[in-house]
This record gives structure tokens, sequence and C-alpha cells, in this order.
């Protein structure tokens, strides 16, 4: 029978996970710059949370159904409390770890400054900055107790409050207007340097400065002015009108979630309390919806592009992006792969590979066929502009593009109506599913034969994540493993026919089935007396399923790692339950963000890189795929690299036991795994060069 303490909630799990982002906005060792920008990332991750995942949780407490119960089986209600309770609590250590920062930053003669704290030496700058880039940005509304005014989108504004004192016989009176932090703003003003000394100020002080030309035309006595954050409900709705196509419901969809349901107000706790309650009656928040009390400044996700300064002494060294071991950028990518495979590991090696991929494909006479998978793209893609090279040189291109990636679906509609002007065959998926797969497999013709090209990923076509996430992508010339790529696009155009697979793991049919068979194996290896053993590298652990078939094998005692970045509802190390099992996680510089699937099978270790993390959405809802690895090198590589990250004992942390996210004892010698990692691959080249 399972019990409260048989798994974590998701959402409670996935808040110790934003604990560990802060934990390095904490960590002395850290870069003061990197220190700021690990704050920015804490905020953004917090935002998401509650556009998501608070969002849906909302929902369910909000449902005439009685009793209903959320992931872990708390009340929905009761988990709302816990989650706002939890959040306000990191809340406030942020503000701690921020003050902090500030404090240290100042002794390296880095100073924030407010509006009173204005020099006169930046007095004519500080003008000229407002009028030249920030006065014709500004939306401000004077707010009217008798008219209905629309507050959209996710933002940031200022409170102001300007009063008057009128006549003797009359109380004072108050006028009330908010002031948009729009996004085209830069949030940072580098002022001129006095001395050694660098000054940095924020847009909305700035905007504070400036308050007398802006409401020049009221007559008021005393104004003040406070920040607040407004979420909304991130979730798309769908109506169903038939009349409509796919790309339409989903424009329309996005364009309602700029009006969607408030979950969440975020408000500088020193607002006069006539204020906040008039903001939040315009803005149509109650009591109901999460509250937070916070600092003078929200928008804290800012600082993930907080600018360097040119100070290399307050930032994380520069790892040069590899190239791969034997296969050179200056030479044919479909020669060297059609002798053997190759692993690329980005950020260590350069994504460079990829376009380079689909540019000579784009090129190549006897190429005719380009299909592709496309999840998350940069804003400026050289995968499109190499995909739509393609089309104009006569290749048959079909592109599986998929347009609800979250908070990318205008981005990807974009780059959709780009691809079909230029020809390109597009495909949006199975109804109901998303497409998550990381795929790519072209055709070409070699000695009157059709032969495949390709590669299979764990992560996006993304050049700009690919500079700081991690992950895998094979590039093989396997015959027998692109014949099952190709049957995965088979079946994304024609969704009625189901496809078998001897060698992919793909969902939604066969990956829940073909990892319990996996796991299934190593039980029985274990009961036989035989070598089992599992190892897993992840993002996220949600599926009750999957967990409960690890602790059978716990139970069986078969041993059991796991690398979570994330969300992990399974307990590790629980007498009767999973005993055998280890769960770690590593926060660092780069977001760890491949999945590796590492059965012993009897000493003969099979290996799987995939797209999918054992949650349910991804095994059971969407379309992926997990690619066995062959390639002997490429295996070693995958075993030795999970081994670096494994045996981390400077980033590392113990998930789900007590203390929470407690460090790994360091040891000697220290391995910092990233930096190790960089290093691995270092000396791979090095060897394949005296070789």
């Amino acid at each position: 029978m399972k019990t409260s303490y048989t798994y974590i909630n998701r959402e409670i799990s996935w808040l110790d996970f934003n604990a560990r982002v802060l934990q390095e906005a904490a960590e002395p060792s850290v870069p003061l710059i990197e220190r700021l920008r690990f704050l920015g990332i804490f905020s953004n991750n917090l935002d998401e949370f509650f556009q998501v995942r608070y969002a849906t949780v909302k929902r369910i407490s909000q449902s005439p159904k009685k009793g209903k119960r959320v992931l872990g089986g708390i009340d929905a209600q009761t988990l709302l409390e816990q989650i706002t309770a939890k959040v306000i609590e990191l809340q406030g250590e942020s503000h701690k770890i921020f003050e902090n920062i500030q404090k240290e930053l100042q002794k390296t003669d880095i100073y924030f400054i407010d509006e009173q704290q204005v020099l006169d030496e930046h007095r004519a700058f500080l003008k000229d900055y407002y009028i030249n880039h920030v006065s014709p940005a500004l939306v401000t509304v004077i707010l009217s107790p008798d008219r209905e005014q629309d507050f959209t989108d996710n933002t940031a504004f200022l409170t102001v409050k300007l009063q008057h004192k009128g006549d003797q016989k009359h109380k004072p009176k108050s006028t009330f207007a908010l002031i948009e932090i729009t996004p085209e703003l830069e949030r940072f003003v580098v002022l001129p340097k006095i001395g050694n000394r660098q000054y940095i100020m924020l847009v909305d002080d700035l905007i504070r400065y400036h308050f007398d030309l802006i409401f020049s035309f009221f007559d008021y006595d005393n104004i003040e002015s406070h920040m607040i954050k407004i979420t909304r409900d991130a979730e798309l709705d769908f109506e169903e009108n038939a009349s409509k196509s796919y790309v339409e419901k989903i424009q329309e969809s996005v364009q309602d979630r700029m009006f969607s349901d408030p979950v969440r107000l975020v408000y500088d706790k020193n607002i006069s309390k006539d204020t906040l309650t008039f903001v939040m009656q315009k803005l149509k928040i109650d009591t109901t919806d999460s509250l937070i009390p916070g600092g003078r400044y929200h928008l804290r996700r800012d600082y993930m592009r907080f600018p360097d300064l040119g100070r290399m002494d307050l930032i994380y060294p520069r790892l040069q992006p590899l190239p791969i071991a034997g296969l050179p950028l200056d030479k044919s990518i479909l020669q060297a792969i059609s002798q053997k495979d190759f692993l690329q590991y980005t950020p260590y090696h350069t994504f460079s590979y990829v376009v380079k991929f689909l540019r000579e494909a784009a090129l190549d006479p006897n190429v005719h066929t380009i299909k592709i998978t496309i999840y998350r793209l940069a804003k400026i893609s050289h995968v499109i502009s190499s995909l739509i090279n393609a089309a104009k040189n006569g290749k048959k291109v079909l592109v599986q593009i998929e347009l609800q990636a979250r908070f990318d679906e205008n981005n990807n509609i974009d780059f959709a109506n780009q691809l079909e002007a230029a020809g390109v065959h597009l495909i949006f998926g199975v109804p109901g599913l998303k497409v998550h797969s990381k795929i790519c497999v072209i055709e070409r013709f070699e000695n009157r034969k059709n032969v495949r090209y390709g590669f299979i990923s764990t992560g996006n076509f993304n050049e700009s994540t690919a500079k700081i996430y991690t992950d895998y992508t094979l590039f093989t010339s396997n015959q027998k493993l692109l014949k099952e790529v190709n049957k995965v696009f088979n079946f994304l155009e024609v969704n009625y026919k189901l496809k078998k697979y001897k060698r992919l793991l793909v969902s939604p049919h066969y990956m829940k089935a073909g990892l319990e068979r996996l796991i299934q194996r190593e039980i029985d290896n274990k009961k036989a007396g035989k070598s089992a053993g599992i190892s897993l590298k992840l993002n996220n652990v949600t599926s009750y399923k999957v967990i409960d078939k690890l602790y059978e094998a716990s139970n069986a005692g078969v041993p059991i790692r796991m690398l979570v970045r994330g969300i992990c509802c399974l307990i590790p190390g629980v007498k009767g339950q999973s005993v055998n099992i280890e769960v770690k996680s590593v926060i660092d510089k780069f977001l760890e963000h491949p999945r590796v699937y590492i059965f012993e099978n009897q000493g003969d270790r099979q290996v799987y890189i995939s797209s999918a993390d054992m949650m349910t959405r991804n095994i059971e809802n969407r379309v992926e795929v997990a690619c066995p690895i062959d390639d002997l090198e490429i295996k070693k590589q995958l075993l030795e690299t999970f081994e670096i990250s494994w045996n981390d004992n400077v980033k590392a942390r113990i998930l789900n036991r007590k203390p929470q996210n407690k460090f790994v004892p360091a040891s000697t010698p220290l391995i910092r795994s990233q930096w190790e990692l960089h290093h691995y691959f270092e000396h791979l080249n090095q060897r394949t060069d005296e070789n």
C-alpha cells in the first residue's frame, strides 16, 4: 500500500530544485556577477512556475469535483497554501542574498544607485538617456475608479500615488497611476565611471528620477511609487472550431493568454494599503490568489542578462567549445559520418556541426530529402535558414514544427510561415500529442541506392541554448537505426498507422513498456545472481509507474544511481522501498539537460540517449525517441561522462534526503564535473591528433 512517504509532490520538488539554483546565488565561491545571474534564473524559473504549475493547481482547486487531489495525494487548496508559504520563504532568502551581493560588489567598485543617490556628474547623462531611450517606450495609465481598464501580459508596473491637499473642508485626495516596465527597455543603465567606480541604475529608478517630467500636468504635493509584478495563467485554451486551422487556434490561444486570470501578485511590502487595494481591484486580483510581499524591485529575471561590465574577474572563465575529435568542420561531414558515428556534447563541443550537416545537405546535389523535428529555436536560426536554402535548391524538405512549445509559440509560428513560403512541407504532428523528439534524417543517392544519414539528440536544435545547455547529439549513418527514425516521420504524417520498432523506444505507444521491460531485465538478472544495475541522467522524474518499477528493482537488490537536475518525486534510501537508490543533482554554470539511460545487462551495458524524461507526459502523452548506442567508442564516452558527473563533489547535491539539497561531501581530488568534462574532451582531441 502506498503511503504519503512514497512520493514527493512534484510542485514541492520543483521548488526544492529552484532552491538549488538559489544556493548558487548564495555561494561565495561563485563569481559575483554570476551570482546575480543565478538570482535572475531563480526568479525567471519562479515566474514560469506560477504561470504553469501553480495555475494548474489553482484550476484543480476551483474544479467543481469534490475531493479532487493532485500528485502526492495533497488536497489542491492545501497545496496552494504550502506553495505560497514556501515561495515567501525563498523570496525572503533571495532578498537577503541580493543585499549581500550588492555589498560585495561595492568592495569591487561597482555601485547600484537609486533616484535619491544621483551624483551631479550623472544628471545630464541620465536626462539625455531618459528622453532618448526611455520616455518614447513608456506606457503610463492614469487609473480611473469608474472605467474598466485592461492590463495584459505578465508584466511589472510601477504604482504611482499622487496626493493633493485640496481645500481645508475636504480630506486629501489621491490620483493613482500605473507605469508599465516594458520588455524592450534595457533594465540596467550603465552610468559613466567616476574614477574607478562603476555605477549602475535600474530603469525603474531612472523613471522615478524623472517623475517631474512624466506628471508635470498634475498639481500634486506628494508622490510615492512602488513596484508590483503580476503573473497570469499561461495554459492555452483551445476553441473547438472546425473552421479554424491549427495555426489560427494556437495564435488565438496565445493572444488569450495575455488576458488570462492572474495567479500571483508580488508587491513592495512598503506600498500603502489604499494603493495596493485600489490596484488589486483594477487588476482583478482577489484574495484567493497568491499574494507575495517583496522588496523594492521585482523582475529579478532580468539579472540573467546582467552585463559583464568588462569585469572578467567577476564572471566564469569562458570555456571555448571544442571540435569533435576526428570530425573537422572544413571537410565533408557526410563523408565522415559514412565511416563511423560521432557524438556531439554541447556546449563542450560547438553546435556548428548541426548547422554544417544541414548546410551540406542543402547544397549536396545527391541529397534529395531532409526531414527534421523542431521544438525550440534561436530567435535568429541558422537551422531554419539551412532548411529554406535546401528547399530553394529543390530538395524535398519536411519539417515537423511544434507550435505548442510553451512560450515559443509565436516564434515557431513565424518560422512556420517562413518555411511554408519557401516551399517546405510542414506537418503539425498528432492531435493531442506534443512532438518533443529531436530527430533528423536525410536521404542521398549513392551508387543507385538510397542511403540515409541523420542525427538524434537529447536537446533542441537551438544555437543560443546550445551555449548553456548540456546535450548529446548522435551523428550516424546506421541504416537500420535511421530506417526506424524514418518510421517516426511516417507516423507523424499518417497518424493512424502505428509502426513497430526493434531498436528505438518511441512514445507514446512503446516507451513506457520498453523502459519497464529493461528495468525488469535488471531485476531478473539480480535475482539470478548476475550483475545488474541502472544509471539514469534526467531532467525530471515524476511518473509514478516508472518510480514504482524502480522501487521494485531496488527491493530486488538492483543498485540504482540517478542524476536528476529538476523535479524528482522518487524518495531514495527508504527501508523496504528504495534503500538501493541514490539521487544526486548537479547545478553549475551550464544547465544539465541530457537524458541518458544505462542498463548493466550482465556486463554488456545497454545505453540510450533520449529526448524523454521519466514523466507521464513524456512517455505516455508525447512523441519522444530514445536511441540505443551501438558504437563502442561512443558508448564508452557516454559511460565515462556519466561517471564524471556522478563523482562531482563540488556542485552535486543529495536529493530528497534530510537535509534537502545538502552538498555531496568534498573529498580529494575535488571534481567539478562540468570543468572536468571540458578537460575530458580536450584530452580526446589530443589523443586523436597524436594518432
